[in-house]
C-alpha cells in the first residue's frame, strides 16, 4: 500500500467520523411559560430576547423565576422563549435536591407525573404540577437521522470522549422532527459526570 493510499483511507475514516459526531449541548435549569402563567408573573411585559438557542427559533429571555419547593429555593432561573402552551421547569436531580421534590425523569412536554412546584416574581407567584428532569436525547432532523441510521424515538447509547472521564450514556432518545438542529441535550448533573468542558462532540455507538 503506497502513501497516497494510506492518506485516501485516513482521509475517508475522519470524514466519516466527522459525519457522526453529534454537538454536546449542556442545559442548565430553566422555565417554559404558557401566556396564562406570563401574564400572572410579568403582567403587562412582552418577554424579551437575552441570546439565541441553538434551536431554529428558541430564546433565552432577560426575564428570570424564583423556583420554590418545599425545602428549598432557586433563584434567577432563566425562561426561555417563545411562550408555549404549557408551562413547564425543567431542573437536575441534584436541583430537585435543593428544592425538596422529586420530579419524574421524562421527556420534555410529557407531563402526566410531574410534580408541583411555584414560580415566583416580585408580581405574582403561580403554583403547578410542572416540573420534571428532562430525559437526556438528541435533536437532529429527519435526515440527520437517515444519515445516522436512526429513527424517531428510538432509544441509543452515546460516547462522549472527554478529559479522563470518557463516558457511555444509554438511554438517549432521538427526536427527528423538521427543523430541529443537530445536537445531543444532557443536564448539568450530567456534564458534570462526564467532565464536559468547552465544546464536546458525541457520537452513537448503538
Amino acid at each position: 500500500m503506497d502513501r497516497e493510499q494510506i492518506r485516501a483511507i485516513v482521509r475517508e475514516v475522519i470524514e466519516a467520523m466527522f459525519e457522526s459526531s453529534i454537538p454536546v449541548g449542556v442545559s442548565n435549569r430553566h422555565v417554559h411559560l404558557c401566556q396564562e402563567d406570563w401574564d400572572i408573573l410579568f403582567p403587562n411585559q412582552a418577554i424579551t430576547k437575552k441570546s439565541d438557542l441553538k434551536q431554529t427559533g428558541e430564546f433565552a429571555s432577560e426575564q428570570t423565576v424564583t423556583l420554590v419547593g418545599p425545602k428549598g429555593v432557586i433563584q434567577n432561573v432563566r425562561v426561555l422563549g417563545p411562550l408555549r402552551k404549557q408551562s413547564q421547569v425543567e431542573v437536575s436531580l441534584t436541583d430537585a435536591r435543593t428544592l425538596g421534590v422529586k420530579p419524574p425523569i421524562v421527556l420534555s412536554g410529557h407531563l402526566e407525573s410531574a410534580v408541583e412546584i411555584t414560580l415566583c416574581t416580585e408580581n405574582g407567584e403561580v403554583t403547578k404540577p410542572i416540573c420534571i428532569v428532562a430525559k437526556r436525547h438528541i435533536h437532529m432532523s429527519p435526515e440527520d437521522a437517515k444519515r445516522l441510521h436512526v429513527i424517531d424515538g428510538e432509544s441509543v447509547s452515546v460516547e462522549l470522549q472527554t478529559p479522563e472521564r470518557t463516558t457511555v450514556f444509554s438511554d438517549v432518545i432521538i427526536r427527528a422532527v423538521p427543523g430541529f438542529v443537530l445536537e445531543l441535550h444532557i443536564d448539568t448533573d450530567e456534564a458534570n459526570a462526564a467532565n464536559v468542558q468547552g465544546t464536546v462532540m458525541a457520537r452513537i455507538v448503538q
